[in-house]
């Protein structure tokens, strides 16, 4: 019984972290001056930045600016990190190249303990340093010589638009928050998809992960590391979820693939989970007073977290928009369904 409740627990809050190499490390041939899943505008300058969060974390992103910017221009910029488990060249540089293009300074971000951010042991999800995240990324855009300080907004995909969503209830510098098919991690780790895990239950989960955390220490003592946490299979077999199927048909293919991700070559730290479970995020989202605007897909099967995340705030300046037909992995790399002309607007109108 805590066997199969553990990993219940495990597979709902590392969001499909995956392991598979061996299938999937020759699918994506990333281009030498090239290293994103999507291709390169020529409207737009990339450069990789570094900057420190409050714990001393050095997160490394990528700088994306219009090209046809003025010198001395002051422009709005956006700060956009997520899928949870995946990197900047994923889906958050998509929606960071594309906004580029649009006019605005936009930085892609990894998160703390991912890709190429530092922070040991690697692979670690935490509530609160993946909502500072996304202040240290305010941090570093309110400081760029071509960003208006009082234009920032940030942009957070899946279990980062909840973190997003976190940040712009402490961070009174964020203007205008987006958070495009939303997990909200802590709530899933803790009570399991669509709430059916019970107290007792979660009692056993957290019971199995601090045994854990004693077998780590010790391989720790003895020059090993962290356990890594399950997550996509190798291969489908045909009877996975539908969301385990949208899931790996981005990450583990040539389409989303990228090695560095932990989605698609890699593992969860293990023990991430207890972080998430005893520290829920969303406390004070009915005082977030700047804008906000929730996107999800109509067919997602995590649609329910952005729709009770929206009933949460308060104010004129919040929107909840369903995308007809779209599923959760739609929203990161489907253009023709995540709607970009709307999210141009709604930053044009807060980011002024």
């Amino acid at each position: 019984m805590i066997k199969k409740f553990f990993l219940l627990s495990l597979m709902v809050s590392v969001l499909i972290g995956g392991n598979l190499m061996s299938e999937a490390k020759n699918i994506n041939k990333i281009e030498k001056n090239w290293d994103k899943v999507f291709d390169k505008s020529q409207a737009v300058d990339v450069k990789k930045v570094e900057f420190k969060n409050r714990f001393g974390i050095t997160l490394v992103g990528d700088l994306y600016i219009p090209k046809n910017m003025e010198k001395n221009a002051k422009l709005p910029a956006i700060a956009i990190s997520g899928p949870f488990g995946a990197v900047k060249e994923q889906a958050s540089g998509l929606y960071a190249q594309t906004l580029a293009e649009r006019g605005f300074i936009t930085l892609a971000f990894d998160p703390s303990y991912t890709g190429e951010s530092s922070g040991t042991p690697r692979n670690v999800a935490s509530p609160d340093i993946n909502t500072e995240d996304f202040s240290a990324a305010v941090d570093y855009l309110s400081s760029y010589k071509n960003v208006d300080p009082e234009k920032i907004g940030v942009l957070g995909i899946c279990g980062f638009g909840g973190f997003a969503l976190n940040a712009g209830a402490i961070d009174t510098r964020i203007k205008a928050t987006v958070a495009s098919t939303m997990y909200d991690m802590t709530r899933v780790s803790a009570f399991g998809y669509n709430d059916t895990i019970d107290e007792n239950a979660r009692y056993e989960m957290k019971k199995a992960l601090n045994e854990q955390r004693n077998e780590d220490f010790k391989n720790i003592q003895n020059g090993g590391t962290y356990k890594g946490a399950d997550g996509l299979p190798e291969k489908l077999t045909g009877e996975e979820p539908q969301f385990v199927k949208d899931y790996w048909g981005y990450y583990k293919t040539k389409r989303g693939y990228h090695p560095r991700s932990i989605n698609s070559n890699g593992k969860w730290n293990m023990t991430s989970a207890l972080s998430l479970i005893n520290q829920p995020i969303l406390q004070y989202a009915n005082e977030i007073k700047s804008a906000v605007l929730i996107i999800h897909g109509e067919k997602a099967h995590s649609r329910y977290f952005g729709e009770d995340a929206f009933k949460k705030l308060k104010g004129d300046n919040k929107e909840l928009l369903i995308i007809k037909d779209a599923n959760h992995v739609d929203l990161y790399d489907n253009t023709e369904k995540i709607p970009f002309d709307k999210i141009e607007g709604f930053y044009r109108e807060y980011l002024k």
